[in-house]
């Protein structure tokens, strides 16, 4: 065809085009009415409270209806699951789609049924498409009109592609408010195509959307056009193969030219088109690719110069082209008019600097709240376009100080991470008066009211710590909100202001009694107050992301990581104990997390700076009113792994040795040149102590064995031996009081309540051990003196028992020894096995002791008559127990054993201690056969078995449980003095209290060396801010992500 004749057609084809474009328009603009008026019939436009939304914030248009030749499955779930978060996320939606009965419309519309299911319930019927409450409009649009569903809106203004095509370019024409119903600040409908399987209409729909610049969605792995599509723009080459597979037709060649026509158009503008996989894209995606795909159309200059000469505005003097850029500064700071939102913004207003841009400040303060969802994936542009806009519009208007807390409250709530980054690095922070309200917008169970006690969400596990923290931060603010719409705003206007430092104190307190911990005043106020609130935040509403974010911009990250970890921890447990496995196990990951995060600080400040790492593990801080250390917190709430690391270790063989060379020989030299040191070292008062304590064994052992009775006593080195043990004991007992209560301990035990103290003393297993020995001398003491007999029989057997426990104590002697220690370990955790075991057993024996007694002397009416030591219950589980260990006892069993017993009633009744003789049972021996087979099979392999696994365990994580079992040690006697001598210190270490920094010597120091007092002080407020820093440095490198 020659170029004239082309011309006449092109000339030929516009003049149709327009001629059609005359012709539809009325229709397409009746249509648009039609569905704002059908979609918004339902509100009550009375009220006044009542925002109309007559246009909508986001528009998908979902095209692909066709024959289907080839039988191609594709993931429809995926799909449908995709739309309707992205509609979602869009806040007012409105899904277009072509309604017919099957292909994609039927996917399209089973999809927007299962949101009506899933969002309304068993209402979903009754809820209509123009309910308010449904954010997601289903319309019908451009179809034939043979289907009609009850969940759609439906409209005859137009039929066919063409239509479909002028209505969607008319949408893209149309504007909407963003910030505020009540403000005349307009942005364009955004509307995206969504394209699924296809034919050749479809195609040639995407090349004419795409000439009108509307941004096409390929759905990668729906078949037929939309995967023709994506593989032509990937390769040109495999047009001619993929063609007829995908369609399943025969192609002339009008059809492949036209085709190719199309595509080629679709490559031209392929800036527009985004892509979403199927197969492999997670739902959560499609609106960030969405979000790309519209701006990325919204940005083209040409179509902001074409907006701004369709709406005919004059340009006033001295005004610049609105292709350049209005107001700029050379000097890197922001250009002021450059981007997107301030561009479109001037189209509706001359003056946008002024009118507008204080409208729109007024909406964000007034509290104007887009619908958002809580999305997986989060990138700028997959946010709302409020948020999009808004930050642009606030940084070029230079009001992103005084209102971009609107929009970072918004983004926490949203989970939108790389938002709340960009806005903390534009200085703006959560103001305390929107604490409340993230609070109760993320914490709270929005679906359970507060006394409701069958709600098993975070709510309900903060009212188990605390209820009254947990209704503060959980109920308080939407309590008063209620309150003040219901009216008497007045009144509650006072609450509400004081509501934030109440919701922020109670948050704080529930930190401290989940982890049972004393409320420490520093008298000093944090200048990072907001970074900490927020980081409490995000523990409790478990947000990963965000609470990395508030901690990498927090102080003392190694003992607030430790906190973190700790408060998550126990978190999990509870929700653990109402069997919330989901939660529990994502609460306890997120603990992991953060204890992760601290190893791996505590690694590289090793490797920077060890001589400050290992100080900075005795460096006190205060965490939301926990007053503690690194190593200290760290020991209190069983984190093995941190107490094992080798930052820790140094600063316990630091403690161990006071300070001296670690080794045994120069140690023992410094007995000569550092008397003092080595004399106070914790290791010198070990070794002391064992040797008193071992003394103490053999006194003991003497008195037990030789002059516990009258005869003997009269001996004086007996008493001597006697009333040492008591003194040994009552100065031992002293130092135990002072460990379970921490009352003069310098450190060790943070600021903790006497019952938390009290708890974490009996965990330890030597502790109960001590315990049980002083119960046990004191009981015997007693017995020896005011239950005086001939023979001192219970004396004798209290204090030999006594005795024995004593022996077991002094087992714990090598407990610090790295070869010894682990065995130790490992016995003390096969007894809790063993313990399981026993109570296991004990029902076992009890039941066949029973069918044994029944049955070998039967009708038995005296059980519990006689002494103590006669009763039956004694045979009952005699014959069972033994035959654990082999003892068979058959001649019993058997009834053949007629020795020594009687079968006269009378004598066996009236006296116990005259056995009865057995009664002949077979059923006996048969029980006996089944029980010997089960106990010794079964029930003693298995306690094998639960030993050889709790040998592996401890095996495996030795040489980390005997560091833990090692800090016990050497944090007990850094302040302990060996018994018996600490009763002459006892007086001066009550009044005193040297290692305390309130003690009266202390005073009288700070008195007289006035001078070396303050260079100490400021020496010691120079390295803490030194190792905020470091650490601060430190996690920064390792985090790189602000």
């Amino acid at each position: 065809m020659s170029d004239s004749g082309k011309n006449m057609l092109s000339t030929e084809s516009l003049s149709t085009s327009g001629v059609r474009m005359n012709r539809d328009s009325t229709a397409v603009k009746s249509a648009w009415d039609a569905i704002k008026k059908g979609v918004n019939k339902g509100k009550d436009e009375r009220d006044t409270n009542e925002i109309v939304q007559s246009s909508p914030t986001m528009v998908f248009s979902v095209i692909g209806d066709s024959d289907s030749f080839v039988p191609r499955p594709w993931p429809k779930t995926v799909f449908q699951t995709a739309l309707i978060e992205a509609a979602k996320s869009g806040g007012a939606t409105w899904i277009l789609y072509r309604g017919n009965e099957k292909g994609v419309s039927k996917v399209v519309r089973d999809a927007y049924q299962n949101y009506g299911d899933m969002e309304f319930g068993n209402k979903n019927l009754q809820t209509n498409v123009d309910d308010p409450n449904r954010h997601i409009k289903l319309i019908n649009i451009a179809g034939k009109g043979k289907f009609h569903s009850e969940y759609d809106f439906e409209t005859h203004a137009g039929v066919g592609d063409n239509f479909l095509l002028d209505f969607e370019k008319f949408v893209s024409e149309q504007e909407v408010s963003f910030f505020s119903q009540k403000m005349d600040i307009n942005m364009p409908v955004p509307i995206a195509i969504i394209v699924c399987e296809g034919d050749i209409e479809t195609i040639a729909h995407i090349s004419e959307a795409l000439e009108n610049k509307l941004p096409v969605i390929i759905m990668k792995g729906s078949g037929k056009a939309a995967d023709l599509v994506f593989d032509f723009l990937q390769n040109e080459e495999v047009l001619r193969k993929k063609a007829s597979v995908l369609f399943g037709i025969r192609f002339d060649d009008t059809k492949y030219n036209e085709l190719e026509k199309h595509l080629a158009t679709i490559k031209k503008k392929k800036d527009l088109i985004g892509v979403f996989d199927l197969d492999q894209d997670d739902p959560l995606m499609l609106s960030n690719i969405v979000g790309e795909a519209v701006v990325s159309c919204w940005s083209m200059e040409n179509i902001l110069q074409r907006d701004i000469n369709d709406v005919g505005m004059t340009k006033p003097q001295g005004m610049r082209p609105k292709t350049a850029i209005p107001h700029s500064n050379t000097n890197g700071s922001t250009i002021k008019g450059s981007s997107l939102a301030w561009k479109l913004l001037r189209r509706n207003s001359v003056n946008p600097e002024e009118d507008a841009i204080n409208q729109i400040l007024g909406g964000f303060k007034e509290g104007s709240r887009p619908y958002v969802l809580n999305p997986k994936y989060s990138t700028p542009t997959s946010l709302p376009l409020y948020f999009y806009f808004g930050y642009q519009l606030l940084q070029e208007s230079g009001h992103m100080e005084e209102c971009g807390p609107i929009l970072l409250l918004e983004a926490l709530k949203a989970n939108r991470c790389d938002y709340v980054r960009v806005l903390l690095d534009q200085g703006v922070n959560l103001k305390m008066e929107n604490l409340p309200e993230l609070y109760e917008q993320t914490v709270s169970c929005q679906d359970c009211t507060f006394k409701d006690e069958d709600c098993l969400h975070m709510q309900w596990i903060l009212k188990q710590i605390q209820e009254t923290h947990a209704k503060k931060v959980c109920h308080k603010y939407r309590s008063i909100i209620k309150k003040m719409k219901e009216g008497g705003s007045n009144k509650y206007k006072k609450k509400i202001k004081e509501l934030p430092g109440s919701v922020a104190d109670a948050a704080k307190g529930l930190c401290r009694k989940i982890l049972r911990y004393k409320e420490f005043n520093s008298g000093q106020s944090s200048q990072d107050e907001n970074v900490s609130n927020v980081l409490l935040w995000a523990i409790f509403a478990n947000r990963k992301e965000l609470a990395e974010i508030y901690w990498l911009r927090g102080k003392d990250h190694l003992l607030t990581g430790l906190v973190c970890s700790a408060i998550l921890k126990k978190l999990s447990k509870k929700a653990n104990n109402v069997k919330e496995q989901i939660l529990s196990n994502d609460l306890a990951d997120h603990s992991k997390l953060f204890e992760q995060r601290c190893l791996r600080i505590m690694d590289r400040m090793y490797e920077e700076n060890t001589k400050q790492a290992i100080d900075l593990m005795d460096t006190e801080a205060d965490i939301w009113g926990i007053h503690s250390s690194p190593l200290t917190f760290a020991y209190e709430n069983f984190m093995y792994d941190v107490v094992a690391h080798t930052c820790s270790q140094k600063n316990m063989n630091r403690q161990w040795y006071n300070n001296l060379a670690p080794d045994l020989k120069p140690f023992l030299k410094s007995a000569v040149s550092k008397p003092k040191k080595f004399f106070t070292a914790p290791l010198t008062k070990y070794v002391f102590n064992y040797m008193m304590f071992f003394t103490m064994l053999i006194m003991y052992s003497a008195f037990v064995l030789t002059s516990i009775s009258t005869k003997y006593y009269v001996q004086d080195i007996a008493r001597v031996f006697e009333y040492y043990v008591y003194f040994w004991g009552a100065g031992d007992f002293i130092e135990e009081l002072i460990s379970c209560f921490g009352c003069l301990e310098a450190r060790g035990r943070s600021h903790r309540g006497y019952y938390s103290r009290m708890k974490r003393y009996l965990y330890d297993f030597w502790n109960v051990v001590d315990l049980l020995s002083y119960a046990l001398l004191i009981s015997a003491l007693f017995v020896r003196h005011f239950y005086i007999d001939e023979t001192f029989t219970i004396a004798r057997r209290m204090f030999g028992l006594s005795l024995l426990v004593m022996y077991l104590r002094f087992l714990e002697v090598f407990l610090i020894h790295r070869k010894m220690g682990p065995t130790l370990i490992m016995i003390k955790e096969m007894l809790k096995d063993l313990l399981g075991f026993l109570f296991i057993a004990l029902f076992v024996v009890l039941g066949v002791g029973i069918y044994y007694h029944a049955n070998l002397w039967p009708d038995h009416q005296t059980i519990w008559s006689g002494d103590w030591t006669n009763w039956r219950i004694w045979t009952i589980i005699y014959y069972p127990y033994w035959q654990l260990y082999a003892e068979l006892n058959l001649e019993h069993l058997d009834g053949s054993d007629q020795s020594d017993c009687t079968n006269i009633t009378s004598i066996w009744e009236s006296d116990t201690s005259i056995n009865r003789c057995p009664q002949e049972d077979w059923t006996v021996q048969a029980v006996a056969a089944i029980y010997l087979l089960f106990s010794n099979l079964l029930l003693v392999n298995l306690v094998i078995a639960m030993f050889s696994f709790t040998f592996e365990r401890v095996q495996e994580n030795s040489e980390k449980l005997w560091r833990f079992e090692r800090y016990t040690v050497i944090n007990d006697y850094d302040w302990r003095i060996p018994s018996p001598i600490n009763l002459v210190f006892l007086p001066y270490r009550f009044f005193c209290c040297p290692t305390r920094d309130d003690c009266c010597l202390q005073g009288c120091r700070g008195i007289c060396c006035k001078d070396a007092v303050k260079n100490e002080k400021k020496f010691k407020a120079d390295n803490e801010a030194y190792q905020k820093n470091f650490q601060k440095i430190t996690a920064l490198k390792i985090h790189n992500k602000i």
